[in-house]
């Protein structure tokens, strides 16, 4: 496997004009299938299958799970469940699905019954959408021999478990998510419902298997794995859970060097994306498979277009803060090297050679960086890291050697210098030294120019847009040039639906527990004189709390009012997402935000 991805970057470049940089399929370090994507606490997971090096079958032995917040850099949370989770089970990890309720995560998957020898469906379960994940019944869920699970919860807050291959079933499922009212039920396979297959007597509609059920709008979505084989994905819309469906057409044709293929389809902070699966990593194929992830937008009708695969991807929504600690299994591309676990909990990358590198991308230096850091191990003679811009031989910024540390797990802090490391760049860290693993990364971070203390928040001078921001709750977050406190831009927000709802900016990983933080925030009122304070929100396990972060200060439409703090942060047990945002004591009347920082 390595050897086959050390070669990427060459087929890549061979494959795409200059300059551009492939970003699909999203993990280069195994293969991944059948993608199912969930959005919790402004984060995006996906869940994945893991195809085994070299596969002739489906050899699926655990699942995996990645995340991002920018649609580009992703982040590998590595295998918090598989087939050992199941005592019952024998063989068979594929495709599953996760969903949460009430605080839990429930991860619905096919597997063999060791005792009947066919396929039959488990739920994991866990309090983090990363896991682990442990058997919620001790056996099987639904078995009757078919495969893909799909959990839909209604507006009504009915859930629907759906399934199948070659059929397509469904239960109603109960409030605990791990049992069921009535029996299964067969959902009619009509052409009229799934269109019309010919040359198959036995199946005589397009329906295949995979199917990804949702509701958006008003309308239901069930979209499929399509007349194996090669596949491609259709789907159909009802008014209801359970039909009349009706055959819409097609949204990803055949492409892609793979016979399968699984679609994830969810909205995500302002977009929607279509997440499957192909051959496309050098060794990849129908049973070596690699996840993808493309951008769409519906028609007006809420029909869905035609969908190609690309090398590209999505665009980036948001940059990333090189002032904070960030995992060096954080990228969005990585070629040559593996993943693997760091003591004291968490992933990191292994096995890293000459020549090996990890691309970041976006990375928002602002003015400019002055020194950068990395936690590095090295059972060997160590190595040196790199810090190029653009591109694997591109701009060398800065270089940090590391000799041997004793251990492969033996971590050790380095630091060098950097110059020529400012505004928006893409960010690669190549591995140079030796024949052989040189070293282990765990995490990586810059210090600004001249040291100090650093703005956390990224793009808190707006003049990026809305770039890093996005909205706590309810209303539309935009970039304004009617109010603006310096430079050209300030943010504005507007349609509130309650008081809590404003900019806000995710921070979990740039936080220390116990740290003390200044915040500064200038606001200005669009309309009235509401009172405006910064409130940071910390969410550990399935409990919310609030920090206060600045004292509240009356807006108003003729200036700029500066909020400003200084709180200490502390949290108990594993910290899933912090978010500072700034809110109003009462009302929903929109204001502005400029020259925000946290530090």
């Amino acid at each position: 496997m390595r050897a086959a991805f050390a070669v990427v970057a060459v087929l890549v470049a061979a494959l795409l004009p200059a300059p551009a940089r492939a970003d699909n399929p999203i993990v280069q370090t195994i293969y991944t299938a059948d993608p199912a994507p969930l959005v919790h606490n402004g984060r995006l997971y996906v869940y994945t299958g893991h195809d085994e090096d070299g596969s002739t079958y489906f050899t699926m032995r655990d699942w995996r799970v990645y995340s991002t917040t920018d649609m580009a850099n992703w982040t590998d949370h590595g295998s918090p469940m598989s087939l050992a989770t199941f005592s019952w089970a024998s063989a068979d990890a594929w495709a599953g699905h996760v969903t949460e309720r009430n605080g839990r995560f429930y991860w619905y998957v096919p597997v063999k019954n060791r005792a009947t020898g066919r396929m039959a469906i488990g739920v994991g379960v866990s309090s983090s959408p990363t896991g682990p994940f442990t058997d919620a019944i001790g056996r099987p869920l639904v078995e009757n021999g078919e495969i893909d699970p799909n959990v839909m919860i209604d507006d009504n807050g009915q859930a629907y478990l759906y399934w199948g291959n070659p059929n397509l079933w469904y239960v109603r499922l109960n409030t605990d998510m791990i049992s069921y009212s009535g029996s299964a039920t067969q959902i009619p396979l009509t052409t009229a419902g799934f269109g019309a297959r010919s040359g198959n007597t036995s199946r005589p509609t397009l329906y295949e298997e995979g199917p990804w059920v949702y509701k958006r709008n008003g309308l239901y979505y069930n979209v499929f794995a399509a007349e194996c084989c090669s596949e491609f994905i259709g789907y159909s819309t009802a008014p209801g859970p359970t039909g009349p469906w009706t055959y819409r057409g097609t949204v990803m044709p055949r492409q892609g060097g793979s016979f399968t293929n699984h679609a994830g389809v969810i909205d995500y902070n302002g977009g929607s994306y279509f997440f499957y699966h192909n051959g496309a990593l050098p060794g990849g194929g129908g049973f070596t498979r690699s996840v993808a992830v493309e951008r769409f937008t519906y028609r007006s009708d809420g029909t869905i277009p035609t969908i190609n695969m690309t090398t590209a991807g999505p665009p980036q929504i948001s940059s990333l803060n090189p002032y904070v600690r960030q995992e060096g299994e954080t990228t969005a591309w990585a070629s040559g090297v593996e993943t693997e676990p760091v003591s004291g909990g968490g992933m990191g990358i292994g096995y890293a050679d000459n020549g090996d590198y990890l691309k970041v991308k976006g990375v928002a230096f602002g003015t400019g960086a002055g020194s950068f850091q990395a936690r590095v191990a090295s059972g060997a003679s160590g190595g040196r890291i790199e810090v190029r811009l653009g591109g694997p031989t591109g701009t060398l910024a800065g270089t940090c050697a590391t000799g041997g540390t004793g251990g492969w797990q033996n971590w050790t802090t380095v630091t060098c210098p950097i110059t020529g490391a400012s505004g928006t760049q893409d960010l690669y860290l190549r591995f140079a030294g030796g024949s052989g693993s040189l070293l282990n990364l765990d995490w990586w971070q810059f210090t600004p120019t001249g040291g100090g203390s650093t703005n956390l928040l990224v793009n808190g001078t707006a003049e990026n847009g809305t770039d890093g921001w996005q909205v706590f709750g309810g209303g539309t977050l935009s970039a304004s040039t009617s109010a603006v406190r310096s430079g050209t831009r300030s943010l504005a927000i507007t349609g509130r639906t309650a008081a809590w709802n404003g900019p806000a900016q995710e921070v979990t990983s740039r936080l220390a527990n116990g740290g003390t933080y200044r915040t500064n925030i200038w606001v200005r009122s669009q309309s009235g004189t509401p009172s405006a304070k910064a409130t940071l929100a910390l969410t550990t396990g399935s409990t919310t709390s609030y920090v206060q972060m600045t004292p509240a200060a009356t807006m108003n439409t003729g200036g700029w009012t500066l909020l400003t703090g200084t709180a200490t942060v502390s949290w108990t047990g594993t910290l899933s997402r912090a978010v500072l945002y700034v809110e109003t004591a009462a009302g929903t009347d929109g204001f502005h935000v400029d020259d925000a920082s946290l530090e």
